[in-house]
């Protein structure tokens, strides 16, 4: 873990109210009775985890059934350990009921989405002023939030950088109706202050954006300390390498906790299909007036969505956009089905051969 949060064994000063913990959770545990413990994931490595509990922390692995069942654990789910300090043992054994799950859709041939975090109460969406300030990437990032049920905040870093910081939240403005968007620099701590609103204690915070945006800048601000290295972006396009590379929770002074995420390279719209109304309210309150209930607002006659889109009522941009991201959805759900094809033919494939050769030892 992190020199941020306590070490694996070590003492902290935090209850499982201040990690978060509801009656819900309450309820949940109240089954389990005997050597159980519940706590919550602070960090993964590789095949253990590290888990907070009351005034303490502990590493542990998964059960069987739970890897069997491929469920694993995500930082920030709320787990049950079986604990057996005079074994030097813990395992996890359940997770609880989740709240909110933050994922993005998997690149992979599988096509399925991949757990970031989980039981978060707010996103801040962390870009930054010059080449990574671009409303479509944002719009990506929008719907995902909004699929996990979390409430997304646009962070625009870098602001000290710009020729007229006052008119940064103006170049989003069209991915961004409605979410607040707060300009700050992590560095000199400009405009910091305006992130306490969402800080308040024992609620859950989930960073995200690009690489070398500055998110484990803004950790560091907000912590009060170097607690996650930071890497210098390139002059020529402002990108920057990963300098973090696992996802871990943090617990910050004012009682607010805290989960920083490694960039993105690719971000893929898979989990976000329950965002994208909150995404695009405009689209969807217009598209109430189409001739036709199913109108995908391409060619179909009596179209309100391109009615005011050919008005100037809604800017032709918010339209494609809209559009990409549908399509992309689209496309990632085929993808996902083929997979499961794929999966399918494997394992008939392999029950078959299983078939003959027990044939084979019948007939010997």
């Amino acid at each position: 873990m992190n020199q941020s949060t306590p070490r694996c064994g070590e003492k902290h000063p935090y209850t499982l109210e201040d990690l978060g913990w509801t009656d819900e959770h309450e309820k949940a545990f109240s089954k389990y009775a005997g050597p159980y413990l519940p706590g919550r994931v602070a960090c993964r490595q590789k095949t253990v985890w590290d888990i907070l509990v009351d005034g303490g922390s502990v590493t542990a692995g998964i059960s069987g059934a739970l890897r069997k069942l491929g469920r694993f654990p995500a930082v920030g789910d709320f787990v049950v350990l079986l604990h057996q300090p005079e074994a030097g043992t813990s395992m996890i054994v359940d997770i609880l009921p989740q709240k909110t799950r933050f994922a993005r859709g998997s690149t992979g041939r599988g096509g399925s989405d991949q757990v970031i975090a989980a039981n978060i109460d707010t996103v801040f969406i962390v870009t930054a002023a010059g080449h990574d300030l671009n409303a479509r990437r944002i719009e990506r990032f929008l719907a995902i939030a909004h699929a996990s049920g979390a409430c997304p905040v646009i962070v625009i870093n870098k602001s000290d950088l710009a020729d007229d910081p006052a008119t940064l939240a103006d170049e989003i403005a069209s991915a961004s109706s409605g979410i607040p968007v707060i300009p700050i620099s992590a560095v000199s701590g400009e405009g910091v202050d305006r992130l306490d609103p969402y800080l308040p204690p024992r609620t859950t915070i989930a960073l995200i954006g690009s690489s070398g945006v500055g998110k484990s800048t803004l950790i560091n601000r907000l912590m009060g300390r170097p607690v996650q290295e930071t890497s210098h972006t390139r002059d020529y396009d402002d990108k920057g390498r990963h300098t973090t590379t696992v996802r871990q929770l943090f617990v910050l002074d004012g009682g607010a906790l805290m989960i920083d995420n490694p960039g993105l390279r690719e971000v893929g719209i898979g989990a976000a299909s329950a965002g994208i109304a909150d995404t695009f309210p405009e689209i969807l309150e217009l598209a109430e007036g189409c001739r036709f209930s199913d109108c995908r607002h391409e060619e179909e006659p009596g179209c309100a969505v391109r009615a005011a889109v050919a008005d100037g009522t809604l800017p032709a941009a918010r339209l494609g956009s809209f559009h990409r991201l549908v399509q992309e959805l689209a496309f990632e759900r085929d993808k996902a089905e083929i997979g499961l094809v794929r999966l399918e033919k494997k394992r008939w494939k392999a029950i078959g051969k299983i078939q003959r050769d027990i044939g084979k030892t019948k007939g010997r």
